[in-house]
């Protein structure tokens, strides 16, 4: 039997898990019922990420490191955000500004997008999209976007968990897709040789 594929799952609140964190918990735990499926939640709200200022990983006596190697390692990754004045947290934009343009490139991408409201759905996926596009990331070509009205009691509806299982599947079959293979285009700049 095949090796499972690793996914990775890094929700990028600054604080304490709520909805969005027991959406894609639950969303994980039926991912990882599969049997060639591995999967791991890292809560940026629970977690101590230092501030993005030039120190090498190594020099950070915090969780940075660990987080760090476990995107590196992992075979497909998820982007989840709450939307902060339309756009991702500034929490998950600092862990982006730590991660090794490596980390990303030619690796599976899905995103999960939380809002008060729906006008703001395309915020932060487009500004993930940019940032993605950066480290070469392959991301799957539609997200999740939920709002309170995805909830009932703070439970998903079953749209919501249909729609998160749905974009499980696309960026677990896209890493098993790509796995191993290089694509035509370009290298990220700041990786190409000079």
């Amino acid at each position: 039997m095949a090796r499972a594929t690793e996914l990775v799952a890094v929700i990028g609140s600054a604080t304490k898990p709520g909805r969005l964190h027991r959406a894609l918990s639950e969303a994980l735990a039926r991912a990882d019922a599969r049997d060639d499926v591995s999967t791991r939640s890292i809560d940026l709200g629970t977690v101590r990420i230092a501030p993005a200022d030039g120190r090498p990983a190594d020099q950070l006596d915090d969780d940075t490191p660990a987080v760090l190697d476990a995107i590196a390692a992992a075979d497909a990754v998820v982007l989840a955000t709450p939307v902060y004045r339309g756009s991702l947290t500034g929490t998950l934009k600092n862990l982006l500004d730590q991660l090794p343009i490596e980390a990303l490139e030619g690796k599976a991408v899905g995103l999960v997008a939380m809002g008060a409201t729906p006008h703001h759905y395309l915020g932060a996926d487009r500004h993930l999209r940019d940032v993605l596009t950066f480290f070469g990331a392959l991301v799957t070509p539609v997200s999740v976007y939920l709002t309170s009205a995805d909830f009932a009691d703070g439970v998903p509806t079953d749209p919501a968990a249909t729609d998160l299982d749905v974009l499980l599947d696309g960026v677990v079959g896209l890493a098993q897709v790509t796995a191993g293979r290089s694509f035509g285009g370009p290298r990220p700049l700041p990786v190409r040789p000079r």
